[in-house]
């Protein structure tokens, strides 16, 4: 039977960049749209089961309401604590369960938090969140249809999908977390709201993407390259003070609305399971945007650039394989 796992996160798109900044708030009743419209694209395509992270507001059983569907959807078994911790539980039993394909909406955050529980099922990420460098923006429609053909096996993920980076973050030598943008070396000793909007604080980047298309901290790399990055590379930028003598002067927006000058003391590319060291404690280290390690005094952190990211659906690629072979023709009508 095939099986397709929806990990909604009610919480995206909701963030104090909404105060700091000029993010747009997106709302659970519009994630229920979307959600809609992805079950009714995977019937389309023969999937027949779905299984779902269970949330506080209840964001799949209201996109079940007033559409009938002969697939079978229903919630994990999994107790929610409301944190990013549901979402990568949710990953890891929708891959033990033999989940084909996941469908997540969020931001870069969410997708995060579903990289941690599993790399090893294809992402179809939809944005629904503030910074949406990994996941792209997509109609609910189309999203449940590609990733119905990549689950149902009409077009294979090795044909379908494309691998991703990743940032594997060390502290005293053993794993400690992951990004898949950017990570960022933020000089305090709190993690305070999470969200990053002043960039006096950020001393050092390390990026999977640089695009100066970016919203985010990504977009610094992609104005100072000034060129596309390699897909077998990463990139390690230092910052530094304003009005520091040296160093190369770039504007940024590094958050919805929020466009900021930046210093660049120092911009290189790094290869896959290159390690860069930072030798700052204590300070906060920020993952895909948002404060999430605390480096305390004394203790060592690192990145590292892994080619483990997971495997990303190729929405275009996907939709004119599965039209080339038929699936979208009704023989005999």
């Amino acid at each position: 039977m095939t099986l397709v796992g929806i990990i909604a996160n009610p919480a995206s798109g909701k963030d104090i960049r909404r105060l700091v900044a000029h993010g747009s708030v997106f709302d659970n009743i519009e994630k229920v749209n979307i959600v809609r419209r992805v079950l009714l694209g995977l019937e389309t395509t023969g999937v027949e089961r779905v299984l779902y992270m269970p949330d506080y507001f209840g964001i799949v059983p209201m996109a079940l309401e007033h559409v009938h569907l002969n697939m079978t959807v229903e919630p994990l078994k999994m107790y929610c604590e409301g944190t990013q911790d549901d979402s990568t539980l949710a990953a890891k039993l929708l891959e033990d369960e033999g989940a084909k394909c996941l469908i997540i909406l969020g931001g870069d955050g969410t997708n995060r938090a579903v990289a941690k529980g599993s790399v090893a099922v294809p992402f179809m990420s939809v944005s629904t969140g503030t910074n949406n460098i990994f996941p792209c923006m997509v109609e609910g429609t189309i999203a449940g249809m590609a990733a119905g053909f990549i689950a149902t096996g009409a077009v294979s993920a090795e044909e379908g999908t494309f691998k991703t980076k990743r940032l594997d973050v060390m502290i005293d030598g053993r794993p400690s977390d992951i990004a898949l943008v950017d990570v960022a070396l933020y000089d305090d000793i709190f993690l305070g709201s999470k969200a990053i909007w002043n960039m006096d604080k950020v001393k050092e980047l390390v990026l999977t993407q640089a695009k100066p298309s970016n919203i985010g901290l990504s977009s610094i790399g992609g104005m100072v390259i000034k060129r596309p990055l390699p897909q077998d590379k990463g990139l390690h930028i230092v910052l530094g003070p304003l009005d520091s003598g040296e160093g190369l002067e770039i504007t940024a927006p590094v958050a919805p609305g929020l466009i900021k000058a930046v210093k660049v003391l120092d911009c290189r590319e790094i290869s896959m399971e290159d390690e860069i060291v930072f030798d700052m404690s204590p300070a906060v280290i920020a993952l895909d945007g948002e404060r999430e390690v605390e480096l305390l005094p004394g203790k060592k952190a690192s990145v590292r650039l892994s080619k483990n990211g997971p495997r990303v659906v190729d929405i275009e690629r996907t939709m004119w394989l599965a039209v080339q072979r038929g699936r979208m023709t009704n023989h005999g009508k």
